[in-house]
């Protein structure tokens, strides 16, 4: 390991300082690709907080959560909030602290910039309505599932010359993601219905972003049939739950299979009796009337005779018949009271009228129950009694008419529970494409940068260095020097070649020309090299000549 460092240490050191630079710019560049590309490539999912914002709203939205240190985007259009998927929850809650959005969806916070002043009844009728329609948005919006809402309400108008009262109705549009559109819709007609007053559920109309309609006119979940529907169901869940919990211990979960159906009557019915009891007799009121009569009759009589027609003549009275008369009467009335009893019942529930069950048994059960050599009739027998225990869980009464059918088969292997679709190697493909496209673009950036960029510089670092390219030395250039004999020898062996005449230049001494450096150029190289040695030999090409 030492070697290795003091091999790369020398190998540094041997490139220079503009190669070290050049070095140090690609490690920088290669880190630097490297860093952009993981954080671009595996930067968070974003869900949206919120849309149709303003401006103001926005500012003061990114205001809060960066000092709660919740990251966020904003949208393209300037008009929406985005935040890391699973962080949406705890930001709106952290906004609805601040009381923020203030534009979006307004409530009842409408009224604390109105002014009393001014303000006419119309005027005040509109921002209830707003103030109304906002607090239904919000609402809505706080059930799961529901991303956006916007709620408009027409509310009941009693005009002077209208006979018939407007009834009031509203609209609702929803944007959703992962839930059931039908039943939320259903719920949110019922929420509005019952913030509005006088509004009925049948009036409102829910609608999702694309334009499809959810709910109208008249709920299909109210009908008597649905109700009969879902009372029928219900009955059968519940007659199904007691045929498996009086079997399972005793056959298994998967050596039977039962079927029932149930016919209910949900008719809602109103009774009422009244009921007389002779024999309980209460004296109500007693009336005693009693009449005592005394009654003496006398009468006087006028005797008839001459005197009564002799004028101024008065016939003397003669006593006439006599009577008396005595009466006494008494009466009693006595009035009882009779004891009654009225009795109404209203009865909104149901009477089953009919059930069919339908029990089928794996024979290979009873077998292994009853042993190897059992005989048809040891099977028959419990049968029946599978039959009467199931009669007994489920209620069966045959006076009503009721139908009941235990049967034992051979069961196929294989089918005993429900299949489960699995999911396909395209849908998995799918749902992971995001993350694999992901994926496969870093790992394909890393290997670029790691082959053009790292591997040469390790091969350049850990490879021996090359000496560099040294000059030649004193010695090397006085050596290339011609001498005087052997300047004189080429051109005696020149003249020699052609006599009487002077050689030209062959190709050979052109490229050696070329090849070889002028004996000028030579001397003015060995005279940089060293001034005084140079000197000395001229000096002594000087003597040498002299001395010829």
């Amino acid at each position: 390991m030492p070697e290795q460092i003091q091999s790369i240490i020398s190998n540094l050191r041997g490139f220079g300082v503009k190669r070290l630079a050049m070095l140090a710019g690609i490690a920088v560049l290669v880190m630097g690709v490297i860093g952009i590309a993981s954080v671009y490539l595996n930067r968070p999912a974003y869900d949206t907080l919120y849309v149709g914002l303003d401006r103001a709203d926005v500012n003061q939205i990114g205001l809060v959560l960066g000092e709660a240190g919740i990251g966020f985007d904003v949208g393209a259009d300037g008009t929406s909030v985005l935040v890391p998927a699973g962080t949406t929850a705890q930001a709106r809650m952290l906004l609805a602290e601040k009381g923020l959005p203030t534009s979006a969806n307004a409530g009842y916070e409408l009224f604390d910039n109105v002014g009393s002043l001014g303000l006419t009844s119309f005027m005040q009728q509109i921002t209830r309505v707003r103030a109304l329609e906002g607090e239904i948005a919000r609402t809505i919006q706080s059930i799961s599932g529901i991303k956006a809402a916007r709620v408009h309400i027409v509310m009941s108008e009693r005009a002077n010359f209208r006979r018939d009262e407007q009834q009031p109705s509203a609209s609702v549009v929803i944007r959703y993601a992962g839930i059931d559109a039908e039943k939320s819709a259903m719920s949110i007609r019922h929420l509005v219905a019952a913030a509005v007053p006088g509004l009925s559920a049948d009036k409102v109309t829910v609608l999702d972003s694309s334009g499809n309609l959810l709910a109208a006119g008249d709920d299909p979940s109210n009908t008597s049939a649905a109700r009969t529907l879902g009372v029928e169901q219900t009955v059968e869940a519940q007659i199904g739950d007691n045929i498996r919990r009086a079997l399972t211990a005793y056959l298994g979960p998967d050596n039977f299979r039962a079927s029932v159906k149930a016919e209910v009557n949900t008719d809602t019915r109103q009774t009422e009796e009244t009921i007389f009891d002779p024999n309980s007799r209460v004296e109500r009121s007693v009336q005693s009337v009693r009449a005592n009569e005394n009654n003496n009759q006398k009468q006087a009589s006028t005797p008839a005779s001459v005197e009564q027609n002799l004028p101024e003549t008065q016939a003397t009275a003669t006593d006439g018949p006599q009577s008396s008369s005595q009466n006494d009467r008494r009466e009693e009335i006595t009035n009882y009271e009779i004891n009654s009893k009225k009795i109404a019942t209203v009865s909104n529930g149901y009477t089953v009228t009919k059930m069919s069950i339908a029990v089928v048994v794996n024979q290979q059960r009873l077998t292994a129950i009853l042993g190897k050599d059992a005989t048809p009739e040891q099977i028959a027998k419990r049968v029946a009694e599978i039959q009467k225990m199931v009669t007994s869980a489920t209620g069966l009464d045959e006076k009503r008419g009721d139908i009941i059918d235990v049967s034992a088969v051979e069961f196929i292997d294989g089918l005993d529970g429900e299949a489960i679709p699995q999911a396909g190697m395209l849908d998995s493909i799918g749902q992971h494409a995001g993350t694999m496209i992901n994926a496969g673009a870093f790992i394909v950036v890393v290997f670029l940068v790691a082959f053009f960029g790292l591997r040469p510089m390790a091969a350049a670092l850990t490879a021996k260095a090359t000496p560099a390219l040294a000059g030649p030395s004193f010695d090397d250039v006085q050596r290339s020097l011609p001498t005087p004999e052997a300047m004189a020898a080429t051109d005696s062996a020149a003249i020699g070649t052609l006599p009487g005449t002077r050689p030209g230049p062959t190709p050979l001494d052109d490229l050696r020309q070329k090849i070889r450096p002028a004996p000028q150029d030579r001397l003015a190289r060995m005279v940089d090299l060293n001034e005084e040695r140079t000197a000395q030999i001229l000096r002594k090409w000087a003597a040498q000549e002299v001395a010829v």
